[in-house]
């Protein structure tokens, strides 16, 4: 890790904000709990977003994290009323998850998840290009309404935020969230 945090410390996400900046951090928890519970984007849209993001943020635990899984537990210990998205559709299967970085030629999403993994990865990786991408933006106005767009936006610039700081604070390295693959 790259900063101290108490040995016995088993969620650094909630935790960090009781060591340091925690006007910051509480900030950054808010927005990230209101992503969670106030999105209308289908459930498989959002982690289709979320999971990509994971993917090239490097987050372990951003990466393990099951939106439908760990929703539930999560909010129960903290009292988060962060559930919002697990209630806009079915949950994904574990193959949805493996096959994110695969997108393109997965046969396993819809046009609408396929649209959302690729503006997360582009999001992410070319911001400035995306922006300018006239060809994805016609695409992507066919697939979501504007109010959509505006927070499938917002979505991904939690995830990567949240899961940036997560990862290269290393404290994904000791959060309880179960670790890639394990089972429900």
């Amino acid at each position: 890790m790259r900063i101290q945090m108490p040995h016995d410390t088993q969620d650094p996400f909630s935790d960090l904000g009781l060591h340091y900046a925690a006007d910051m951090v509480g900030t950054a928890k808010t927005f990230s709990q209101t992503v969670y519970a106030r999105t209308t984007l289908p459930l498989r849209v959002f982690e289709g977003a979320r999971a990509r993001t994971a993917e090239i943020n490097g987050c372990m635990v951003c990466r393990a994290f099951r939106a439908a899984r760990d929703i539930p537990k999560y909010s129960a210990k903290t009292d988060d009323a962060a559930q919002g998205v697990i209630a806009n559709g079915d949950a994904p299967d574990e193959d949805f998850y493996q096959n994110v970085t695969n997108w393109k030629t997965y046969a396993g999403y819809n046009d609408r998840e396929r649209m959302a993994i690729e503006f997360a990865e582009r999001f992410c990786i070319e911001p400035q290009a995306l922006a300018k991408d006239e060809d994805f933006w016609s695409r992507a106005k066919q697939a979501f309404s504007d109010e959509e767009l505006v927070e499938l936006c917002h979505c991904v610039g939690s995830f990567i935020a949240t899961g940036r700081v997560a990862h290269v604070l290393g404290l994904d390295l000791i959060c309880s969230i179960p670790t890639i693959g394990e089972a429900a």
